[in-house]
């Protein structure tokens, strides 16, 4: 097969995945007469397809291409550590949180906040939500653009291409539209319904992918050939830790490539606080997995309206805990997969070093442009499309439905029915989309430009920064009955942002992008605020596994400072008790 038949292969199995997409998700969510049908499905969604959506969700093109990348920086599966806690934080969303957002007959999550609060606590909350994932999502679109604008180059202009950056605005720009704009169609005319039936399709396309790259990556290091037990011979002589299962003492020669306490590398002598330093700096430990990551999965499936909306279509509480907790044990062997491809991707540059891209996140997307066959390029190239346009769907319909729930309809239309409440959530889809094309754009512009302001890392530092403060709000309202009002939810979201900011260091990324080197900073901030990350032995430094427990620790306990209004009390008891009527009510008729 000449080179050019094998592009235009290739290139076809992407189109006919853009279009097959498009064409289902305009089918499936046609008739949509109510904003329940719309952002809810009409509550009677499978909780399997709940179950792919949110694996799809919780996934996206960074993280198709992230995960690799550290399985390679790492030399092992660690980072599938984070799934225990990923679990444990599920399982306890699922008993903790689904059943008052049943019972309250919720649109959005932070409807719950608006019963047990107050309206403030409702707007502030979703704001920070709106803030938060439009502000992530067109960070996120860069990924996908850059492969994009790679495939054309590949597969149309018949370019030798690299994984690496291209150096002009224009391809990203439109890369960027295509992909929104193609997303934006069949979730604004679909709603969630389009969103979760081709998140199905995504979903399962992403994970083979991932499985059809193990085995030709096993193939091209086990000499070429399709006894695959050569591959992972291979792999045992490259990368020993791979050999190691269970956690190496401190200071052995070979750790573990699966487990890691991360007391690994201390030294004799520490005292405890040292080494609780030493676990809180570290992001892939034990610790961090059955902690950290624990209540950052509580925060993120719990209080975020992207992840929560899907369980919301399913039709009982009990429906959407099970499609959660099934999800959440999905993801280990998903995890596994795309952090395994990294290590595998280790003996391949090994073996092939003149294919080495300069920078390590992009080991995998070089492998997938440069080696892959022809037709299996193709797939993995649509799973990566996939991956993105799986997520991008979820967080346009979350954020068209918190703006015309939480502040639209009850701002300026409180008597808008049926039609009219569709019409004004897929105006914000579009509205959305063409925020998050202006985002993205700019996250490209700043990539090319080899400017120094560091606003990347505070884009996607935001989730971490948000999610554990609105955590704290939540479980302050699912928790107690009568502790927390509006003002004291503010002011307890400012205390757990602030100390999530000051212990991670991301105040000092604020500096850089307000205050210039000179303009006084060493006067404003004292020596252990300017840099935490230093020997400073009073400061711990937060890695992002534990941004969420720190966050959501600080807003509980000073939200609980301050009361709940009696009248508050007595409004949400009385529409919880009319909530388990209706649910019971629901549930007999069922059976």
């Amino acid at each position: 097969m000449s080179e050019g038949a094998a592009l235009a292969i290739d290139g076809f199995i992407i189109i006919f995945y853009f279009v097959g997409i498009l064409l289902i998700g305009v089918y499936v969510g046609r008739r949509e007469d109510s904003l329940e049908d719309y952002a809810l499905g009409g509550r009677k969604i499978p909780w399997w397809a709940v179950m792919a959506s949110i694996i799809a969700a919780e996934t996206s093109a960074a993280t198709f291409l992230g995960a690799p990348a550290e399985g390679f920086k790492v030399r092992g599966l660690m980072y599938v550590q984070l799934v225990m806690g990923l679990i444990i934080g599920r399982v306890l969303v699922g008993y903790i949180f689904l059943k008052p957002y049943y019972l309250y007959r919720v649109y959005t999550v932070y409807d719950f906040l608006l019963v047990r609060f107050g309206a403030t606590s409702k707007y502030t909350v979703s704001g920070m939500f709106l803030f938060m994932r439009a502000v992530a999502m067109g960070v996120r679109l860069f990924v996908p653009s850059l492969v994009m604008v790679l495939a054309w180059r590949l597969f149309v202009q018949r370019e030798d291409v690299t994984f690496e950056q291209v150096e002009h605005l224009a391809p990203y720009a439109w890369a960027i539209i295509i992909l929104t704009v193609l997303t934006c169609i069949y979730t604004a005319l679909g709603g969630i319904k389009a969103v979760i039936w081709t998140d199905l399709i995504q979903a399962t396309l992403m994970f083979t992918s991932a499985l059809v790259a193990i085995v030709t990556l096993l193939y091209h290091i086990g000499g070429d050939s399709w006894n695959l037990l050569n591959g992972f011979r291979a792999l045992a002589q490259s990368v020993p830790e791979m050999t190691q299962f269970l956690p190496a003492a401190p200071g052995a020669e070979i750790q573990s490539g699966y487990l890691r306490t991360g007391l690994e590398s201390a030294a004799p002598g520490m005292t405890l606080w040292e080494i609780v330093r030493v676990l809180l700096a570290n992001p892939y430990t034990l610790p961090a997995a059955l902690i950290g990551a624990t209540v950052g999965n509580m925060a993120a499936f719990g209080t975020d309206q992207d992840m929560v909306q899907r369980m919301l279509t399913a039709e009982t509480y009990r429906k959407a805990r099970r499609s959660l907790i099934s999800a959440a044990l999905m993801d280990v062997p998903i995890a596994s997969a795309f952090t395994f491809i990294g290590v595998l991707l280790i003996v391949f540059y090994e073996q092939r070093p003149e294919l080495m891209p300069p920078k390590t996140n992009d080991v995998f997307g070089q492998y997938i442009l440069s080696v892959m066959p022809v037709v299996v390029r193709g797939f993995v190239l649509a799973g990566v499309f996939a991956t993105a346009m799986g997520s991008l769907s979820a967080a346009l319909n979350a954020l068209a439905t918190a703006a015309t729930n939480d502040w639209f309809i009850p701002l300026f239309a409180p008597n808008a029915k049926g039609h009219t409440q569709v019409a004004i959530a897929r105006f914000f889809t579009a509205f959305f989309a063409g925020l998050m094309i202006a985002i993205a754009i700019g996250i490209a512009y700043i990539n090319i430009s080899e400017t120094e302001i560091t606003i990347l890392p505070i884009a996607l530092g935001a989730a971490g920064i948000f999610l554990g403060p609105m955590l704290g709000v939540f479980l302050l309202g699912m928790l107690t009955k009568r502790r927390g009002n509006d003002l004291g939810n503010v002011l307890a979201i400012i205390a757990g942002m602030a100390g999530v900011l000051v212990l991670s260091g991301q105040h000092l990324l604020l500096a850089d992008v307000f205050v210039t080197p000179d303009e006084g900073m060493r006067w404003v901030l004292p020596e252990w605020l300017r840099n935490p990350a230093s020997d400073d032995p009073r400061t711990p430094w937060l890695s992002f596994t534990w941004y969420q427990l720190v966050g959501g620790s600080i807003t509980l306990f000073t939200g609980a400072l301050f009361p709940t209004p009696h009248h508050v009390v007595e409004d949400a008891a009385r529409r919880r008790a009319e909530g388990v009527l209706h649910e019971t009510q629901r549930t007999g008729l069922q059976h």
